[in-house]
């Protein structure tokens, strides 16, 4: 993709995958360049998301970008904080993910998922008003829904090898068959 199409990706908007009632409602950070010049969640070649996923248990092959709506028959879906899309997440300001927690509290309140898994500490930091907040369960639950953080498995985020996110899905995973 050149960097003339990227750049003209910032516009758009990559929609949710999303449907009332799912087990686990992923929440990226926002959509990257990639995501957003294709119309998929986690389009990036180095993003993590599709392999973690499937070593993790929850789909029964590694699946595309392009495949993202087959989430749904697992009862999975995937939705963002912040809608805008940025080469990098450390573009976007506190009040943008202050503005992307209200909304994704009104969307949950809507779908009412078992969980909503967001994939990455600081967004949940910010987004929530919660500086403690770690990876794993929260002790905060939106309504009904639960709510687990999970790493980013962003490229870019070194802390987290594949196999260690891996079991950190997985503990979701098994949480959220219970």
């Amino acid at each position: 993709m050149s960097p003339e199409e990227l750049a003209a990706a910032r516009d758009r908007v990559v929609p949710d995958v999303v449907a009332p009632g799912l087990r686990v409602l992923f929440c990226g950070i926002n959509p990257g360049l990639m995501s957003a010049a294709t119309g998929h969640h986690f389009a990036r070649p180095g993003n993590r998301f599709w392999p973690v996923l499937h070593a993790s248990g929850f789909t029964p092959r590694r699946l595309r970008p392009d495949e993202e709506r087959e989430l749904l028959t697992y009862g999975l879906g995937i939705t963002n904080v912040v809608a805008r899309a940025s080469a990098r997440a450390d573009e976007l300001g506190a009040d943008e993910y202050r503005e992307g927690g209200r909304m994704l509290r009104e969307k949950v309140t809507r779908l009412r998922p078992a969980w909503l898994a967001v994939v990455g500490v600081t967004a949940y930091r910010v987004a929530f008003d919660d500086r403690k907040a770690r990876v794993g369960p929260q002790d905060t639950s939106l309504g009904d829904t639960r709510v687990w953080v999970l790493p980013n498995p962003s490229g870019l985020n070194a802390h987290w090898s594949l196999e260690t996110m891996a079991e950190e899905y997985g503990r979701l995973r098994e949480a959220a068959s219970d």
